[in-house]
């Protein structure tokens, strides 16, 4: 993706949830693209322009050494796009203090 945009540009709140995805190690690329809709150098682009430099250096060195971030080095048990502990965080069951 050469810096064109985005036919149905993403709000903030889906762009906060891609670079949270893309920062978790066990959420593939794949599963970004099915929910969102952009494929993996589409993310790289977004990671860049979103982090600060030092950040996107970090980023790009932890994912490059990932095979769980790339659906087909990764191993085959792994079929799942969430965390087993998501439902409990995502349920909001711990009250707020």
């Amino acid at each position: 993706m050469k810096e064109k945009e985005l036919i149905n540009p993403l709000s903030a709140r889906d762009t906060d949830r891609i670079i949270e995805m893309a920062w978790e190690d066990r959420t593939p690329f794949d599963a970004i693209e099915a929910q969102f809709g952009l494929a993996e150098p589409e993310v790289i682009v977004l990671m860049r322009r979103s982090l600060k430099p030092a950040s996107w250096r970090r980023w790009r060195a932890r994912v490059q050494g990932r095979s769980t971030k790339h659906a087909l080095k990764a191993s085959e048990q792994m079929h799942r796009f969430k965390s087993d502990r998501q439902r409990a965080i995502s349920g909001n069951k711990i009250s707020k203090r």
